[in-house]
């Protein structure tokens, strides 16, 4: 039965560090297209803010979906190696989030202002 629920959040694991990897990308993408879209037509450029803020807020949810991983992968039967492991990603994730978050939120203070 362990090894059923160890394969089961193993799967769900992967498959949301797959669902990170598609934001990210997803955002790269929309980033690329902001800035060479105006270039072959006749539409304006994004200010580069917005642009930066739609591409941060991309990064914080993946880094959010990422944790989130790492908590699946190590909740069967984890060893104190993997725990200290989950520890110190969690902690560096969430520091990443945090920073990101407040830049982000000075950019849209500034915008408004």
């Amino acid at each position: 039965m362990e090894e059923v629920a160890k394969l089961i959040t193993l799967g769900i694991s992967h498959a949301l560090e797959i669902i990170a990897a598609l934001v990210v990308g997803a955002a790269l993408c929309r980033l690329i297209f902001d800035y060479a879209g105006p270039v072959f037509s006749n539409k304006t450029m994004p200010g580069a803010e917005e642009t930066r803020v739609r591409f941060g807020i991309a990064v914080a949810v993946a880094l959010e979906i990422l944790l989130g991983a790492d908590v699946l992968a190590t909740a069967v039967a984890p060893s104190w190696d993997d725990l200290g492991k989950l520890a110190a990603i969690a902690v560096l994730r969430t520091a990443l989030n945090y920073f990101l978050e407040k830049e982000l939120q000075a950019v849209h203070h500034k915008s408004n202002h």
